[in-house]
C-alpha cells in the first residue's frame, strides 16, 4: 500500500471542515456558475441595509450562493433571519461627523432568499417546515466532492502528515 493509495482513501473522506473556507467558496462559486442562473436585478441590489452601493464583484451572486451553501451545511437548519444577521454589517451614521456609534444592520433578505431558492431548485438545499433550510444529500455530496478537489490542490506542507 503506497502513499498514493493512502491519499486516495483519505481524500474520499474530506469534508468542508478540512479545507480553508475561502478556497472552498471560490471553487464552489466557479462550479455554481454552470448550475444556477443569476437574476437580472442582482447587479443593482445592495447586499444589505448598511451599504451605500451594490457590490463591485463580477461573480458576487455565485460567491454569495456558495457561501450560503456552506453556511447552511454547517449550521442546518438555519433560517433567513439568522443568515441576514450573519451577512449584515455596521451601519454608520453621517459621514460628516460622528455623533453616535454605528449599529448593526442585517444583510439583504431578498438576496439570501433568492439565492436559497435557486439552490433549492438545483436540489442542493431543502426546506424544513418551520425550521429553515437544510442541505440535501445531493448538496452534501456536491460539497464533499468540491472539498476533496480543493484538498488535492492545496500546497500546504503542514497538512502532509495527515496524508
Amino acid at each position: 500500500m503506497g502513499l498514493n493509495d493512502v491519499r486516495l482513501k483519505f481524500t474520499s473522506m474530506v469534508t468542508i471542515y478540512d479545507v480553508p473556507a475561502d478556497a472552498l467558496i471560490e471553487e464552489v462559486a466557479a462550479r455554481l456558475e454552470d448550475r444556477i442562473d443569476e437574476p437580472d436585478w442582482v447587479e443593482f441590489a445592495k447586499s444589505g441595509a448598511g451599504k451605500e452601493l451594490p457590490p463591485e464583484q463580477e461573480d458576487f451572486w455565485y460567491v454569495r450562493s456558495a457561501s450560503l451553501l456552506r453556511k447552511v451545511a454547517q449550521n442546518e437548519p438555519i433560517g433567513i433571519e439568522r443568515l441576514a444577521t450573519e451577512y449584515g454589517s455596521k451601519k454608520r451614521g453621517s459621514n460628516r461627523y460622528s455623533v453616535r456609534p454605528g449599529e448593526h444592520e442585517g444583510g439583504s433578505r431578498k438576496l439570501i432568499r433568492a439565492s436559497l431558492q435557486a439552490l433549492e431548485e438545483d436540489g442542493l438545499v431543502t426546506t424544513a417546515a418551520g425550521e429553515g433550510r437544510r442541505i440535501s444529500d445531493d448538496g452534501e455530496a456536491f460539497l464533499s466532492e468540491v472539498a476533496a478537489d480543493v484538498f488535492e490542490d492545496l500546497d500546504r506542507p503542514e497538512l502532509e502528515r495527515y496524508a
